[in-house]
């Protein structure tokens, strides 16, 4: 991974960033060598330019230069709104004499973009692994920043093997999170995944023992009995059992793990039932578990296939990025 690509907020508080944001020379020689730098976007003005502070020395970044599309279409009102309060990447482009008759500096995220698409994201291939920063959340999908503010689609179904009815169960805006490049579309647009880096069946499987109670997670509840998710990329089957809802807490019995059929039996012993209204929300962060990776994101940069069922099951649950 280059540094220089990171997602937003990276970089923010690096020592580089801040000694070229503290002055005027500084700048200068930032605009010299075209380094990409971050600060907070303080305001966006009635003609949705961004504003800044570089250490004292305004800068101000054009409604054309806040982002770059591959297809050319205007950036959206709400997308450079959104920038305010946040970190954002940029390169200085040059500089401008303002009312006071002190420089301005002109900044360009969508020069820092379409360099990191260039140097960066053309060379990256399916199966490699890189960071990401979670951005915004929907129901089909998360879309996490993989480079300098240019995002691609987790959809949900990439996100664990255990399913999900949201993403938010899973993440939140600013989560920086490991992903595995799934695909890219001809138009250069990529997409990832994650439940590929959550482990195999048994992996998962092999830390649990039947015998145990645990705690797990209800996702859904169906007339013939309660799936229970005891990691991402594990969940076992309860018996029904009433007043059990999706998306809470349980404890559950371990009554059997079956390699040959990727099945867990469970049974329902108790069931953390969250406070209704505004605390719910509150409730369900408290209780969403940080992940458990079992490919170290620092040392595997690709992964080339990935089969989550045992060599025992007939049923075959895989990924190639060939």
């Amino acid at each position: 991974m280059n540094n220089r690509y990171l997602p937003e907020g990276e970089r923010i508080r690096e020592y580089e960033n801040r000694e070229y944001q503290s002055g005027l020379r500084g700048l200068e020689r930032a605009c010299e060598k075209r380094r990409i730098l971050e600060a907070f976007a303080l305001l966006c003005d009635g003609d949705f330019n961004l504003h800044f502070d570089l250490g004292g020395i305004p800068g101000i970044m054009p409604r054309e230069e806040v982002a770059w599309s591959p297809s050319g279409e205007p950036i959206k009102d709400v997308a450079i709104l959104t920038r305010v309060g946040k970190p954002v990447c940029f390169e200085i482009v040059g500089f401008r004499e303002g009312e006071d008759g002190e420089p301005t500096a002109i900044l360009s995220r969508r020069a820092a973009q379409e360099e990191c698409c260039r140097e960066y994201l053309s060379t990256l291939t399916m199966g490699d692994v890189i960071p990401a920063a979670v951005t915004h959340l929907e129901c089909f999908g998360a879309f996490a920043d993989i480079g300098c503010g240019v995002v691609a689609l987790l959809s949900i179904d990439a996100i664990s093997v255990s399913r999900i009815s949201h993403p938010r169960v899973r993440f939140s805006p600013g989560d920086r999170i490991p992903v595995v490049v799934r695909s890219i579309d001809p138009e250069g647009r990529i997409f990832v995944s994650q439940r590929e880096l959550y482990g195999t069946w048994e992996e998962n499987a092999a830390l649990f023992t039947p015998g145990e109670t645990v705690t797990g997670i209800v996702r859904s509840v169906e007339s013939y009995g309660v799936f229970v998710e005891l990691t991402p990329n594990l969940a076992g089957l309860a018996e029904p059992k009433e007043g059990v809802v999706p998306d809470r807490t349980v404890a559950v019995f371990i009554k059997s793990i079956i390699p040959e059929k990727m099945k867990v039996k469970l049974i329902i012993i108790d069931a953390d039932y969250a406070p209704a209204g505004r605390d719910a929300a509150r409730f369900d962060a408290a209780r969403r578990r940080p992940p458990r990776y079992f490919v170290d994101p620092k040392r595997v940069f690709h992964i080339d296939a990935w089969r989550y069922s045992p060599a025992v099951c007939p049923r075959v649950i895989e990924t190639s990025f060939a």
